[in-house]
C-alpha cells in the first residue's frame, strides 16, 4: 500500500469518526438526564457536604444541571400522593454562596403532559416537603437568588 493511499484512508476514517460522534464544539450543552438515571445514591458533591458526617456517605440526591443546585432525597422515593409513613423531604443546598437569601421558587412539570405545578421554599434553598400532584417524572425549573437550575425528580405512585 502507497504512502499516499494510507493518508487518504487515514483521512476518510477520521472523516467518518467525525461524522459518527458529533461536534467537537466544547461549548455545547449537555443532553438533559432522564429522570431514571438523575437520582444518585453516593457520597454528595464535596460542596454540598456540610453538616453531613460521614460527610462522604451514601445518600440519594439529585444534581441540577449548571451544578449550582443539589437536592438531598430524605424522602426517598418521593411519591404522590405522599404515604403516611414518609414525606417527600428535600433539603435543597446552593452551590453559590448566599449573601441575600431569597425564596427558593420551583415550576415543575411533569413530563409529556401539560401538568404544571408551583411551589415556594421560604427563605432559600434549605429543608422543605415538596408535594406534587402526580406520579411520573417531574423537571423542576428552579430560581433563587439570582441562580437558576434544573433537577429531574421522580415520584412514585404512593
Amino acid at each position: 500500500m502507497t504512502s499516499r493511499l494510507k493518508v487518504l484512508l487515514g483521512v476518510a476514517t477520521l472523516v467518518a469518526v467525525t461524522a459518527c460522534t458529533g461536534s467537537s464544539d466544547s461549548s455545547a450543552k449537555p443532553a438533559a438526564t432522564s429522570c431514571d438515571s438523575a437520582t444518585k445514591t453516593g457520597s454528595l458533591p464535596t460542596w454540598a457536604r456540610g453538616g453531613f458526617t460521614p460527610g462522604d456517605q451514601a445518600i440519594p440526591h439529585v444534581v441540577g444541571d449548571n451544578g449550582d443546585i443539589a437536592g438531598v432525597l430524605f424522602g426517598y422515593p418521593l411519591s404522590s400522593p405522599r404515604t403516611g409513613d414518609r414525606s417527600n423531604k428535600i433539603l435543597w443546598v446552593s452551590r453559590p454562596e448566599l449573601t441575600v437569601p431569597s425564596d427558593l421558587k420551583i415550576h415543575a412539570t411533569l413530563e409529556g403532559t401539560s401538568t404544571v405545578a408551583d411551589r415556594k421554599v421560604v427563605g432559600g434553598p434549605g429543608p422543605s416537603i415538596v408535594d406534587l400532584p402526580k406520579s411520573g417524572c417531574w423537571t423542576l425549573d428552579l430560581r433563587w437568588s439570582g441562580h437558576v437550575d434544573t433537577v429531574r425528580l421522580k415520584y412514585v405512585k404512593g
